[in-house]
């Protein structure tokens, strides 16, 4: 309790990254568009004072979309963020934030001076601690209400423009299952069901990847505010060659429950969790937007999904096809495209062919349909926490193909992909503002890297070492003082058999001699009652 008491402290002061920052929710803030929080360390705005950013206009790209959304300006993700903001904080140097009151991924320190490189690692190598420390992070993620920024739990219209602010609180971890909610779901064109479904802002296209390198960011970003652990990163699992869901454990995300096939056993924490923002043919049939509210626990039964659209998890050899793949992206630039690294590697096309298919998961995608559950849904599927482990490896997957292609960054479209995927949009619903080609790059330039992927040396530090050096400093004071009485112990036989050999000694010197000798015989006879030299030694 006074640990929960000091973080909820602690989340009173600390600064918020991303979408609909409590400062920008308010009705003046919509009315004028201009999303500019003042810096609480300077008490300018976007930190000008301090040289840290400005307000300025936010300018969006013109370039044309693909014709998979053939509307205008029904959407409100539609030219992101235009509806809500047209003015946010720019952020100079190192800085970024809302309010660039934070630094850059990979700085850290009060000036945003100091890079450092933080390593995520394979679940299995993290140590007994680690993984209950990483379990109990997650669980005051989601218990934890974010201080920082609220949902729209309504569209921009249903605000009476803005006049009528619908925002709600969420917790920590529930904000990012919304925000994946939000980018994925069906487009509201007016009436009951009456909706677009061809529209995914972080989906089947050429921003899948890039958007959620950044989503995945500043989830471990968030993770490490509400701990205070900024060493925090998010574990992956390697799934190649997997027969079954290895990480479903009572130790780890959760085993089966032995009450009913489809749910989390009652061991686990994640038992108790509920689920957001499933139900998206509600939403549709009431055209409205998921509000936050719990709609259940989080429902798994992995390996019991429709083996006729997935017959088997991803193998190593899958995985070498798809990084084999030259082209970022070929048109046109959706699910249907072939010889496609990002189609590939999502799952819409044959690891072996490259070329896509239909009514078949491959790559990612096969994860979510074996884990035949809350995760097996687009929208709701960052309900389920093995989500952060399985998108962690799909993302180190992508390093590996930028690191052996190397493309630049011409080779991410630019234009009529579909809408919200060109090079130049911003990433939704994210504020401040992100390009999806800006995060077009290595891992390394965002100050992160993954185990697996070091040099031999240093996995071996990372992998090995660490790990064992780790549980050493958990048990140091046990092994002190082992070491401790273990030399109490020694030192008292020691001193013991020197006392013994001394009184030996005094003996054998008050013994009379028949010959008046000061040494004993090598052999004296068994009547004067001395030990031989054998028995001696």
């Amino acid at each position: 309790m006074l640990l929960l008491s000091i973080f909820s402290i602690f989340l009173q002061f600390r600064i918020s990254s991303q979408q609909f920052p409590r400062p920008c929710a308010t009705a003046e803030v919509l009315r004028t568009k201009q999303c500019c929080p003042v810096w609480e360390g300077d008490g300018s705005v976007c930190g000008a004072r301090s040289g840290r950013g400005f307000c300025q206009d936010v300018v969006i790209s013109d370039r044309p979309n693909g014709p998979q959304y053939p509307h205008s300006d029904i959407d409100d993700r539609e030219r992101w963020p235009l509806v809500f903001y047209n003015r946010t904080c720019q952020c100079a140097g190192n800085y970024m934030g809302f309010n660039c009151g934070e630094c850059k991924f990979g700085y850290f320190g009060a000036n945003c001076a100091e890079r450092r490189e933080s390593v995520r690692r394979n679940i299995f190598q993290l140590s007994v601690t680690e993984r209950r420390k990483f379990i109990s992070y997650l669980n005051l993620a989601k218990n934890t209400i974010s201080q920082d920024y609220v949902i729209a739990t309504g569209t921009y219209e249903e605000m009476n423009n803005g006049t009528n602010p619908i925002f709600a609180d969420i917790s920590v971890y529930d904000l990012f299952v919304w925000m994946h909610y939000y980018v994925s779901r069906d487009a509201l064109l007016g009436g009951s069901n009456n909706v677009w479904t061809d529209i995914d802002f972080a989906h089947e296209s050429a921003a899948f990847l890039p958007w959620h390198r950044v989503y995945l960011l500043h989830w471990e970003q968030e993770i490490r505010k509400v701990t205070g652990d900024f060493n925090f990163t998010i574990p992956y699992w390697d799934w190649r060659d997997a027969q079954d869901c290895q990480v479903c454990t009572d130790e780890l995300m959760g085993a089966r429950s032995p009450l009913s096939q489809n749910l989390i056993s009652p061991a686990s924490v994640f038992s108790s969790w509920k689920v957001i923002c499933t139900q998206p043919e509600e939403y549709n049939s009431r055209a409205a937007l998921c509000n936050g509210t719990g709609e259940g626990p989080i429902l798994r039964n992995p390996g019991n999904h429709d083996r006729s659209r997935m017959s088997r998890l991803p193998t190593s050899a899958d995985v070498e096809s798809v990084i084999s793949l030259t082209e970022y992206e070929t048109d046109p630039m959706d699910r249907t495209a072939n010889m496609s690294f990002r189609n590939a590697l999502e799952g819409f096309a044959s690891p072996e062919t490259g070329r896509a298919v239909q009514g078949q998961s491959t790559m990612h995608n096969s994860l979510h349909v074996f884990m035949n559950g809350s995760m097996s849904s687009v929208q709701g599927s960052a309900n389920d926490p093995i989500f952060l482990l399985h998108h962690a490896f799909i993302d180190s997957i992508f390093e590996q193909w930028l690191r052996r292609h190397q493309p630049p960054r011409t080779h991410y479209p630019t234009e009529n992909a579909p809408i919200g995927h060109n090079d130049g949009y911003y990433m939704v619903p994210f504020i401040p503002l992100y390009r999806n080609g800006d995060y077009f790059l290595s891992t390394k330039d965002l100050g992160y890297e993954y185990a697996y992927l070091l040099d031999p040396g240093q996995r071996f530090v990372q992998e090995f070492l660490n790990p064992y050096l780790e549980q050493a400093a958990e048990i140091w004071q046990w092994l002190l003082g082992a070491g401790i009485l273990g030399a109490l112990v020694a030192g008292i036989v020691a001193v013991s058999v020197a006392l013994a050999c001394r009184k030996r000694q005094q003996k054998k010197k008050k013994r009379p001699s028949a010959y008046g000798e000061r040494q004993p015989l090598l052999h004296s006879s068994e009547e004067d009652g001395s030990a031989s030299y054998q028995t001696t030694l």
